[in-house]
Protein backbone atom coordinates (compact mmCIF):
# COMPACT_ATOMS: atom_id res chain seq x y z
CA UNK A 1 0.00 0.00 0.00
CA UNK A 2 1.44 3.36 -1.08
CA UNK A 3 1.65 6.03 1.60
CA UNK A 4 0.72 9.49 0.37
CA UNK A 5 3.07 12.05 1.91
CA UNK A 6 1.67 15.48 2.54
CA UNK A 7 3.84 18.48 1.66
CA UNK A 8 5.57 20.15 4.62
CA UNK A 9 3.56 22.78 6.51
CA UNK A 10 4.13 26.47 6.00
CA UNK A 11 6.65 28.16 8.28
CA UNK A 12 5.38 31.63 9.13
CA UNK A 13 8.79 32.87 10.27
CA UNK A 14 10.11 32.33 6.74
CA UNK A 15 7.30 34.38 5.21
CA UNK A 16 6.18 31.48 3.03
CA UNK A 17 3.27 31.99 0.62
CA UNK A 18 3.24 29.19 -1.93
CA UNK A 19 2.40 30.05 -5.54
CA UNK A 20 -0.19 27.67 -7.03
CA UNK A 21 -2.02 29.57 -9.81
CA UNK A 22 -1.34 27.75 -13.11
CA UNK A 23 -1.98 30.85 -15.21
CA UNK A 24 0.52 32.96 -13.26
CA UNK A 25 3.09 30.16 -13.37
CA UNK A 26 2.71 29.94 -17.17
CA UNK A 27 3.25 33.70 -17.54
CA UNK A 28 6.40 33.56 -15.39
CA UNK A 29 7.83 30.62 -17.34
CA UNK A 30 7.13 32.42 -20.62
CA UNK A 31 8.77 35.60 -19.35
CA UNK A 32 11.99 33.86 -18.32
CA UNK A 33 12.26 32.16 -21.76
CA UNK A 34 13.66 28.92 -20.33
CA UNK A 35 14.74 27.46 -23.64
CA UNK A 36 17.39 30.09 -24.32
CA UNK A 37 20.27 31.74 -22.53
CA UNK A 38 22.12 30.98 -19.31
CA UNK A 39 21.19 28.21 -16.83
CA UNK A 40 18.32 28.85 -14.43
CA UNK A 41 18.55 29.22 -10.65
CA UNK A 42 15.33 29.42 -8.63
CA UNK A 43 15.36 31.03 -5.19
CA UNK A 44 12.81 29.75 -2.69
CA UNK A 45 11.07 27.03 -4.73
CA UNK A 46 8.77 26.18 -1.82
CA UNK A 47 6.61 23.17 -2.65
CA UNK A 48 7.79 23.21 -6.25
CA UNK A 49 4.86 24.47 -8.34
CA UNK A 50 7.00 26.83 -10.43
CA UNK A 51 9.93 24.39 -10.24
CA UNK A 52 7.86 21.63 -11.83
CA UNK A 53 6.80 23.95 -14.68
CA UNK A 54 10.41 24.99 -15.31
CA UNK A 55 11.57 21.36 -15.33
CA UNK A 56 8.84 20.53 -17.86
CA UNK A 57 10.61 22.76 -20.38
CA UNK A 58 13.59 20.40 -20.27
CA UNK A 59 15.88 23.08 -18.92
CA UNK A 60 18.64 22.39 -16.40
CA UNK A 61 17.59 23.92 -13.09
CA UNK A 62 19.19 24.59 -9.71
CA UNK A 63 17.09 25.65 -6.72
CA UNK A 64 18.07 27.23 -3.41
CA UNK A 65 15.84 26.45 -0.44
CA UNK A 66 16.52 27.23 3.24
CA UNK A 67 13.68 25.10 4.67
CA UNK A 68 15.15 21.60 5.17
CA UNK A 69 11.72 19.95 5.14
CA UNK A 70 10.99 21.50 1.75
CA UNK A 71 14.42 20.42 0.51
CA UNK A 72 13.52 16.81 1.31
CA UNK A 73 10.09 17.28 -0.33
CA UNK A 74 11.64 18.66 -3.53
CA UNK A 75 14.20 15.89 -3.74
CA UNK A 76 11.51 13.25 -3.16
CA UNK A 77 8.94 14.69 -5.58
CA UNK A 78 11.12 16.18 -8.33
CA UNK A 79 14.60 14.75 -7.89
CA UNK A 80 14.04 11.98 -10.40
CA UNK A 81 13.93 14.52 -13.21
CA UNK A 82 17.72 14.40 -13.33
CA UNK A 83 18.00 18.05 -14.38
CA UNK A 84 17.30 19.40 -10.89
CA UNK A 85 19.99 20.27 -8.37
CA UNK A 86 18.74 21.24 -4.91
CA UNK A 87 20.91 23.44 -2.67
CA UNK A 88 19.94 23.43 1.00
CA UNK A 89 21.15 26.95 1.69
CA UNK A 90 20.22 30.49 2.63
CA UNK A 91 20.03 32.65 -0.50
CA UNK A 92 21.22 35.64 1.57
CA UNK A 93 24.56 33.86 1.99
CA UNK A 94 24.74 31.99 -1.31
CA UNK A 95 27.59 32.51 -3.79
CA UNK A 96 25.89 32.89 -7.16
CA UNK A 97 29.30 32.97 -8.85
CA UNK A 98 29.89 29.36 -7.77
CA UNK A 99 28.08 28.09 -10.88
CA UNK A 100 31.09 29.06 -12.97
CA UNK A 101 29.12 30.90 -15.65
CA UNK A 102 26.42 33.59 -15.69
CA UNK A 103 22.97 32.40 -14.60
CA UNK A 104 19.40 33.61 -14.82
CA UNK A 105 17.83 33.92 -11.39
CA UNK A 106 14.11 33.49 -10.84
CA UNK A 107 11.95 33.31 -7.75
CA UNK A 108 8.90 34.12 -5.68
CA UNK A 109 10.85 35.98 -3.00
CA UNK A 110 9.65 36.04 0.61
CA UNK A 111 8.64 39.59 1.49
CA UNK A 112 10.73 39.67 4.64
CA UNK A 113 14.05 39.17 2.82
CA UNK A 114 13.39 40.65 -0.63
CA UNK A 115 15.28 43.93 -0.16
CA UNK A 116 18.45 42.51 1.47
CA UNK A 117 18.46 39.72 -1.10
CA UNK A 118 18.31 42.22 -3.95
CA UNK A 119 21.31 44.05 -2.50
CA UNK A 120 23.12 40.71 -2.18
CA UNK A 121 22.47 39.95 -5.84
CA UNK A 122 23.59 43.42 -6.92
CA UNK A 123 26.98 42.62 -5.42
CA UNK A 124 27.25 39.55 -7.70
CA UNK A 125 25.89 40.98 -10.94
CA UNK A 126 28.99 39.93 -12.86
CA UNK A 127 27.70 36.37 -12.50
CA UNK A 128 24.08 37.07 -13.44
CA UNK A 129 22.55 37.43 -16.91
CA UNK A 130 18.99 38.26 -15.87
CA UNK A 131 16.67 38.23 -12.83
CA UNK A 132 12.92 37.68 -12.80
CA UNK A 133 11.21 38.02 -9.43
CA UNK A 134 7.79 37.97 -7.88
CA UNK A 135 7.85 40.61 -5.16
CA UNK A 136 5.48 42.59 -3.04
CA UNK A 137 3.94 45.16 -5.40
CA UNK A 138 5.14 47.96 -3.14
CA UNK A 139 8.74 46.80 -3.61
CA UNK A 140 8.32 46.63 -7.40
CA UNK A 141 6.86 50.16 -7.31
CA UNK A 142 10.00 51.32 -5.52
CA UNK A 143 12.35 49.52 -7.91
CA UNK A 144 10.65 51.02 -10.98
CA UNK A 145 9.95 54.51 -9.57
CA UNK A 146 10.82 57.75 -11.33
CA UNK A 147 12.48 60.70 -9.54
CA UNK A 148 10.23 62.98 -7.51
CA UNK A 149 7.75 60.47 -6.11
CA UNK A 150 7.50 59.02 -2.63
CA UNK A 151 8.41 55.52 -3.92
CA UNK A 152 11.73 56.80 -5.28
CA UNK A 153 14.50 56.07 -2.80
CA UNK A 154 17.67 54.18 -1.99
CA UNK A 155 16.44 50.86 -3.45
CA UNK A 156 15.41 52.61 -6.69
CA UNK A 157 18.76 54.27 -7.21
CA UNK A 158 20.85 51.25 -6.26
CA UNK A 159 18.94 48.89 -8.59
CA UNK A 160 18.54 51.27 -11.52
CA UNK A 161 22.21 52.26 -11.29
CA UNK A 162 23.11 48.68 -12.20
CA UNK A 163 20.11 47.19 -14.03
CA UNK A 164 17.48 47.92 -16.63
CA UNK A 165 14.14 47.36 -14.90
CA UNK A 166 10.85 46.23 -16.43
CA UNK A 167 7.58 45.80 -14.57
CA UNK A 168 5.78 42.82 -16.16
CA UNK A 169 2.42 42.16 -14.45
CA UNK A 170 0.54 42.24 -11.16
CA UNK A 171 -0.47 39.12 -9.26
CA UNK A 172 -3.44 38.94 -6.91
CA UNK A 173 -3.36 37.40 -3.45
CA UNK A 174 -5.47 34.44 -4.60
CA UNK A 175 -2.54 33.06 -6.60
CA UNK A 176 -0.88 32.00 -3.32
CA UNK A 177 -1.60 29.59 -0.52
CA UNK A 178 -2.16 31.03 1.98
CA UNK A 179 -3.12 34.36 0.36
CA UNK A 180 -0.92 37.25 1.54
CA UNK A 181 -2.45 40.53 2.68
CA UNK A 182 -0.71 42.45 -0.10
CA UNK A 183 -0.61 42.48 -3.88
CA UNK A 184 2.40 41.11 -5.72
CA UNK A 185 4.04 41.93 -9.03
CA UNK A 186 6.64 40.42 -11.33
CA UNK A 187 9.68 42.44 -12.39
CA UNK A 188 12.56 41.75 -14.76
CA UNK A 189 16.05 43.07 -13.94
CA UNK A 190 18.77 42.92 -16.59
CA UNK A 191 22.32 43.92 -15.56
CA UNK A 192 23.81 46.81 -17.49
CA UNK A 193 27.61 46.48 -17.35
CA UNK A 194 28.07 49.96 -18.80
CA UNK A 195 26.21 51.44 -15.82
CA UNK A 196 28.32 49.50 -13.31
CA UNK A 197 31.52 50.55 -15.09
CA UNK A 198 30.45 54.19 -14.91
CA UNK A 199 30.57 54.10 -11.09
CA UNK A 200 34.15 54.90 -10.06
CA UNK A 201 33.86 53.68 -6.46
CA UNK A 202 30.90 51.35 -5.75
CA UNK A 203 31.38 51.53 -1.98
CA UNK A 204 31.41 55.33 -1.91
CA UNK A 205 28.44 55.41 -4.28
CA UNK A 206 26.47 53.15 -1.95
CA UNK A 207 27.43 55.27 1.06
CA UNK A 208 26.41 58.47 -0.69
CA UNK A 209 23.03 57.10 -1.75
CA UNK A 210 22.38 55.67 1.72
CA UNK A 211 23.27 59.00 3.33
CA UNK A 212 21.07 60.94 0.94
CA UNK A 213 17.96 58.90 1.74
CA UNK A 214 18.44 58.29 5.45
CA UNK A 215 16.53 61.48 6.18
CA UNK A 216 14.41 62.25 3.15
CA UNK A 217 13.14 65.56 4.49
CA UNK A 218 16.65 66.98 4.63
CA UNK A 219 17.90 69.28 1.93
CA UNK A 220 20.49 67.71 -0.34
CA UNK A 221 23.35 69.77 1.06
CA UNK A 222 22.62 68.55 4.58
CA UNK A 223 21.99 64.96 3.57
CA UNK A 224 25.44 64.73 1.94
CA UNK A 225 27.49 66.07 4.87
CA UNK A 226 28.24 62.55 6.11
CA UNK A 227 30.16 61.92 2.88
CA UNK A 228 31.39 65.45 2.08
CA UNK A 229 31.86 67.88 5.01
CA UNK A 230 31.33 70.90 2.73
CA UNK A 231 29.13 69.79 -0.19
CA UNK A 232 28.34 73.33 -1.41
CA UNK A 233 31.15 73.69 -4.02
CA UNK A 234 30.60 70.13 -5.20
CA UNK A 235 26.88 70.67 -5.71
CA UNK A 236 27.59 73.90 -7.56
CA UNK A 237 30.08 72.12 -9.81
CA UNK A 238 27.39 69.52 -10.64
CA UNK A 239 24.77 72.25 -11.20
CA UNK A 240 22.62 70.87 -8.38
CA UNK A 241 20.46 72.86 -6.00
CA UNK A 242 21.61 72.28 -2.43
CA UNK A 243 18.10 72.99 -1.18
CA UNK A 244 16.59 70.22 -3.34
CA UNK A 245 15.29 67.00 -1.83
CA UNK A 246 17.29 63.79 -2.45
CA UNK A 247 14.38 62.13 -4.29
CA UNK A 248 14.54 64.75 -7.07
CA UNK A 249 17.94 63.64 -8.40
CA UNK A 250 18.10 61.16 -11.26
CA UNK A 251 20.16 57.98 -11.09
CA UNK A 252 22.64 59.51 -13.57
CA UNK A 253 23.01 62.55 -11.32
CA UNK A 254 23.79 60.33 -8.32
CA UNK A 255 26.44 58.50 -10.33
CA UNK A 256 27.99 61.78 -11.50
CA UNK A 257 27.88 63.21 -7.97
CA UNK A 258 29.57 60.14 -6.46
CA UNK A 259 32.26 60.19 -9.14
CA UNK A 260 32.88 63.88 -8.43
CA UNK A 261 33.36 63.03 -4.75
CA UNK A 262 35.93 60.39 -5.73
CA UNK A 263 37.82 62.97 -7.82
CA UNK A 264 37.64 65.51 -5.00
CA UNK A 265 39.04 63.04 -2.46
CA UNK A 266 41.80 62.01 -4.86
CA UNK A 267 42.76 65.63 -5.48
CA UNK A 268 42.82 66.36 -1.74
CA UNK A 269 44.98 63.30 -1.08
CA UNK A 270 47.38 64.26 -3.83
CA UNK A 271 47.52 67.90 -2.88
Amino acid sequence: MTTIQRPPPRRKRLGQHFLHDAGVIHRIVSAIQPGAGAPLVEIGPGRGALTRALLATGHKLSVIEVDRDLVAHLQRELGAAGTLHVYAADALEFDFCSFGSPVRVIGNLPYNISTPLLFRLLDQLQCIEQMLFMLQKEVVDRICAAPGGREYGRLTVMVQARCAVERLFKVGAGAFQPPPRVESAVVRLVPRPEYSQAISDPVLFADLVRGAFQQRRKMLRNALRAVVPDPGPLLEQQHLDGAARPETLTVAQYIALANAVVELKAASAGG
